[in-house]
């Protein structure tokens, strides 16, 4: 139901967001702070979580409806049957809002079996570079493929839409590349906030302590560049993951240059005052971290991971954009950072913006 702000005289939408929860994931705080701008824009947003779970700030005067048809039996029983009771469940709320646009995120199993005519389902992964084991591989794209068969999509990224096209092979209604939105401000504000900063310069690496990160490609690298510069790495994992990159650390006589900050809510100090921010993932969506980092005008060494990175590491940026393979590379763009590092403007990350983002999410 379209209406019209008598001020600006454009049409107003009401939108509607389905997510399962508000856990403190990337995908959430992405959702949360693009339904909020919206309705800030004037639009009338509310989101709709399925299970009672919220570990993110919420936006004052954002309205969130819990659903409840998420609870610890129907995760028991999951079928099919299950997930269209919750369908139903989920289409009598979106009946009683009366929404022109509905955008479901991180619970398409179940949002699938519903049929709104302007719904759109969020992807914010590339599941061709989840994968190693064929078989594993396929079921997932077969799943993806159901799910999304004729359906309408927005792909948090060029790449992603890409690969949802020519590697997963999804016929879908159609696939709409649309970045996440931001804006720089607030970024700026956390980043002022009191911290426990390392003496001096350092290059920082912040990522899960996982295997698909791959901190064993960034340390081979790092240390093949001879810089004297440290290396900061933040995040957590699962201690196996950790001990074996400390491992490395110690098997490259590398324990005097790394170091190990663990997690922190708030990295933004840590970004805004690093060299250089690093990332050496085998696989992304579209990276928030490298985003990040522009917005604080901190430069960024990136591999050429599917997917993202190369739509971030633009214009003059691209030189800091290796292949995964290129080891020797990324010791080279390391290095010529260290001696020069590049400075960054608001053209690097303009696209990013809300102001450039936000107005194709009100075209839907």
């Amino acid at each position: 139901m379209m209406t019209t702000d008598a001020k600006t005289r454009e049409p107003q939408k009401r939108f509607a967001f389905v997510i399962e929860d508000l856990y403190g994931g990337g995908a959430q705080k992405s959702l949360l702070y693009t339904a909020d701008q919206l309705r800030q824009r004037g639009h009338e947003v509310i989101v709709f979580t399925l299970r009672e779970l919220i570990e993110h700030r919420i936006p004052e005067g954002l309205a969130i409806e819990n659903l409840g048809v998420v609870t610890p039996f129907t995760k028991a029983t999951t079928t099919a049957l299950t997930e269209k009771w919750q369908a139903r469940r989920i289409a009598r709320a979106l009946a009683a809002w009366r929404p022109d646009v509905v955008i479901s995120c991180s619970c398409d199993k179940i949002t699938r079996h519903l049929r709104h005519p302007n719904l759109y389902f969020w992807v914010k992964s590339d599941v061709s570079a989840k994968f190693s084991d064929p078989k594993k591989r396929e079921r997932a794209f077969d799943k993806v493929r159901r799910f999304y068969g004729g359906r309408q999509v927005i792909a948090v990224s060029k790449g992603v839409k890409e690969n949802l096209e020519n590697v997963v092979g999804l016929e879908a209604e159609r696939i709409l590349p649309i970045y996440n939105p931001y804006e720089r401000a607030p970024f700026v504000e956390m980043a002022a906030e009191p911290a426990e900063l390392p003496a001096g310069e350092f290059f920082l690496c912040v990522a899960a302590l996982e295997p698909r990160k791959r901190h064993d490609r960034l340390l081979r690298a790092y240390a093949e560049s001879g810089v004297a510069t440290p290396l900061v790495i933040m995040g957590k994992g699962k201690p196996e993951h950790e001990a074996a990159i400390r491992r490395q650390v110690a098997e490259l006589g590398l324990e005097a240059r790394v170091r190990f900050a663990g997690y922190h809510r708030n990295p933004y100090p840590w970004i805004a005052a690093a060299k250089a921010m690093l990332l050496t993932s085998d696989a992304e969506g579209l990276p928030r971290v490298l985003i990040e980092a522009l917005l604080l005008h901190t430069p960024v060494i990136s591999v050429d991971c599917p997917s993202g990175p190369k739509e971030i590491l633009t214009q003059e940026l691209a030189d800091f954009l290796v292949a995964p393979e290129n080891e020797r590379g990324l010791a080279d763009a390391i290095a010529r950072m260290d001696q020069a590092p590049i400075e960054i403007e608001e053209r690097h990350y303009r696209q990013f913006l809300k102001e450039s983002v936000l107005p194709q999410f009100e075209a839907l």
